[in-house]
């Protein structure tokens, strides 16, 4: 890494002939006017522009490159360096001092315009504090300007510009054009041009040409891995560079893959949009690939899969090797290793769709772990149909619902993530050890208490469980709650003692009343009859559906619920009753009992 401190019109010029490009992976330009206003007038008063980052080409880390906005005619022109952070300030700099055209920006309210850029003489030679004043913004399609004592002037050529005493900055490196412009200007007004001109050469002009911009230079055998960092800590007010976009850069700058493919390049973006509109069996998890956002399954996700088979394929061959899916291990992540697993990756996710189907998990919204389906993934393309072989199925299902309620995706989970796959891949042996996750996974009693909300992975894991218990609908009755359903009949988690009759009762029942044991999955239609006491609303229910009061009963009992506590409106003992069914109902789940926390323990 070096330091530099190139001369302004010097790195311009660098960008215009396309020595000094973009990686693929930035984002585009897209600065404001006032911000190129106030930039501009930074660089007029010699005030820092803050620190530049270049990365020199030529190494193995091999980015595809674009020229910066504005810049025409460099398309094959191969590029010295590579802009990784200053983009947006040395764009608009370049757009508003270096090119004779206008600069395509947008004004406060977001809407497009094309400017110019000028130096108000009179207002740029006062007070430093006044030169954001003194930096001006024409429309391209009507360059006027209003000055004072008289008619707005046209600034459309030079004896204009003259008139009103306005600086055209796009010629300010052109040394010609400025010598024929200050002729005009100072044969315009002989008497008071020069003082005025005199001062602004000094204080505006002298400056700008003699800027510095302070720059740190990457050498060329910086590692990727080492990039994604440098530009974290440089970037801090802008956008943190994604793993994902690094390697479309990388993949697309890939010279084997173009050589083999008749000039082609790789498009990363493009894979992966065709990978995941493949998902469509569990579209509502795994996000619409035409939403435009990462709504459930990201790019990442799909990287770390890769990464952990490919990890776990290197292990098979090299034990003292490491099955991992950390930062480098993505940005180590050949192509063609990509290109090949990435499919079966893809096929191994439709799968996990299937899966999380049965468990009765089937939008986003109510998926406990989306980082635990990445694992998962990994495991299914290693083992192919292995998995579903009934002892390896129930065992991967009670891994995955000792995660769940257990709470083992919390914190950080890469470690878990590599753990899980090896030993998941062992346990296809019965007589293998546990998997941690399933070992290590613990549900407190005390815990149901204080699963409220959808915050929490077990809150969600439980109300799959009931779902996947075949609880019925009290309104659509005819069969249990299926994965088809709860869409359908839009089931959401609703209150079976209302909070408003628990307040005018009892208010200490409120808080628990708002834990998952006073709670259970219904439909709209449902819900709309659940007010006031359940001795009151449940033959409501009853009528409405249809069904025999007596028949209702076993209707509530498929919730895990005692329907005879809900008939006496007995809240405590209800509380209790239930709490206990849904503790069976998760150590079942999970293959182990459950414990009582200790009142000290956090």
């Amino acid at each position: 890494m070096a330091l530099d401190n190139p001369n302004l019109k010097d790195v311009l010029g660098r960008i215009h002939s396309g020595q000094l490009q973009l990686p693929d992976f930035q984002r585009d330009w897209k600065w404001g006017d006032q911000g190129i206003r106030e930039l501009i007038a930074t660089v007029t008063l010699n005030y820092p522009l803050g620190v530049v980052m270049t990365l020199r080409t030529g190494g193995e880390t091999s980015f595809r490159a674009r020229p910066l906005a504005g810049v025409d005619g460099v398309d094959d022109v191969e590029p010295e360096s590579l802009l990784l952070d200053g983009q947006q300030r040395l764009t608009s700099l370049y757009q508003s001092l270096y090119l004779n055209k206008p600069v395509e920006t947008e004004d406060a309210r977001k809407n497009p315009i094309r400017v110019w850029y000028y130096v108000d003489i009179a207002k740029a030679i006062g007070p430093a504090a006044d030169r954001d004043d003194a930096i001006v913004s024409v429309r391209d399609h009507n360059r006027k300007v209003r000055v004072p004592y008289g008619p707005d002037v046209d600034l459309s050529d030079t004896a204009g510009e003259v008139a009103a005493g306005h600086f055209p900055l796009h010629i300010v490196f052109d040394i010609e054009r400025v010598h024929d412009w200050q002729r005009a200007f100072t044969e315009h007004d002989p008497a008071h041009a020069w003082p005025l001109w005199t001062a602004f050469e000094t204080k505006v002009l002298h400056n700008i040409r003699t800027f510095l911009v302070p720059m740190i230079n990457l050498g060329a055998d910086t590692t990727p891995d080492a990039v994604c960092s440098v530009f974290e800590r440089v970037n801090t007010g802008g956008v943190p560079l994604n793993v994902f976009e690094l390697l479309t850069a990388t993949y697309a700058g890939d010279r084997q893959y173009e050589h083999e493919h008749h000039g082609n390049r790789y498009d990363l973006r493009k894979t992966w949009a065709e990978l995941k509109s493949a998902l469509v069996l569990g579209q509502a998890v795994f996000g619409d690939p035409d939403s435009g956002v990462d709504d459930g399954m990201t790019s990442t996700d799909l990287l770390q899969a890769v990464a952990l088979v490919r990890t776990w394929e290197l292990k098979q061959v090299r034990p003292s090797a490491a099955v991992s899916c950390k930062r480098r291990d993505l940005l180590n992540l050949p192509l063609h290793d990509f290109d090949r697993l990435a499919p079966l990756v893809r096929d191994a996710f439709i799968w996990v769709g299937e899966f999380l189907a049965d468990q009765c998990i089937v939008t986003a919204a109510d998926l406990p772990y989306r980082s635990q389906l990445i694992p998962l993934a990994a495991v299914r393309t290693i083992l192919g149909d292995r998995t579903d072989e009934p002892g390896m199925r129930e065992r991967i299902t009670r891994w995955y619902w000792c995660g769940v309620l257990g709470e083992m995706y919390s914190g950080s989970t890469e470690t878990r993530f590599a753990r899980d796959v090896e030993q998941l891949v062992t346990w296809t042996d019965p007589s293998a050890p546990t998997p941690d996750t399933v070992s290590e996974s613990v549900f407190a009693r005390n815990r149901l208490d204080s699963l409220s909300t959808r915050n929490s992975a077990a809150y969600k894991g439980i109300v799959a469980l009931l779902v996947k218990h075949e609880a019925t609908d009290w309104y659509f009755t005819a069969d249990p709650l299926t994965a088809a359903t709860l869409v359908q009949h839009a089931v959401d988690i609703r209150q079976i003692f209302p909070k408003k009759w628990l307040q005018s009762r009892n208010k200490e029942w409120v808080t628990p009343g708002n834990s998952i044991v006073n709670k259970t999955p219904l439909s709209e239609r449902a819900a709309k009859n659940i007010v006031g006491a359940p001795s009151r609303y449940l033959p409501v229910l009853a009528s409405e559906s249809g069904t025999l009061d007596q028949w209702f009963d076993d209707v509530v009992a498929t919730h895990l619920i005692d329907p005879a506590l809900l008939r006496n409106d007995d809240f405590e003992a209800f509380y209790a009753d239930r709490r206990s069914q849904l503790l069976a109902l998760v150590e079942s789940a999970m293959g182990q009992g459950a414990f009582l926390r200790d009142a000290t323990e956090d």
